[in-house]
């Protein structure tokens, strides 16, 4: 069974999306995203509104921004985020979001072709922040291969790559 790669990240804006503090970084969500869907190994991305910078109704909180997509590996989602344009952005994340002492982001493997949900994502953000990683929920910092990829072995054995790093925006 293919398996694909689900993250998801969470920032709490320092202001309103469309005030002068957030321009910048509105300025830039038409030009990452279009990045984004063109990568290589890019599957899929939570979308809404109108346009690639439309915002996503979530119920999570006004100034909560959220980020969801799927990749088909942990190489493609690390490409984007650290060896793209993609990263210029994140480099100035502290401009526009808050620094968060919890868990911001999560990754979990998926069955290609599934499509998880909003409340999926989250489910997994808050169970990286009760249990912590755990192959069902886990970071690029403890990240767990794929099941049933070559060389991860049974779940004692899926610690996979390891590899420092941020979360896309």
């Amino acid at each position: 069974m293919v398996m694909h790669l689900a993250q998801l990240n969470i920032a709490h804006m320092r202001a309103p999306k469309h005030s002068p503090e957030l321009a910048g970084f509105v300025a830039a969500l038409d030009p990452i995203n279009r990045l984004a869907e063109a990568a290589p190994g890019f599957v899929w991305r939570l979308k809404g509104g109108d346009g690639p910078q439309g915002t996503v109704e979530h119920g999570y909180g006004d100034h909560l921004l959220i980020n969801f997509s799927v990749w088909e590996s942990r190489d493609t989602l690390w490409d984007f985020i650290y060896r793209s344009g993609h990263l210029a952005v994140l480099q100035r994340r502290r401009e526009w979001f808050l620094r968060m002492a919890e868990p911001y982001t999560v990754m979990w493997w998926i069955p290609e072709g599934h499509v998880p949900t909003l409340a999926e994502g989250m489910e997994r953000l808050g169970r990286l922040r009760t249990q912590g990683p755990t192959p069902e929920a886990f970071t690029f910092k403890d990240f767990h291969g794929a099941p049933g990829a070559p060389g991860t072995g049974d779940a004692e054995e899926t610690e996979g790559v390891r590899g420092a790093g941020a979360p896309s925006m």
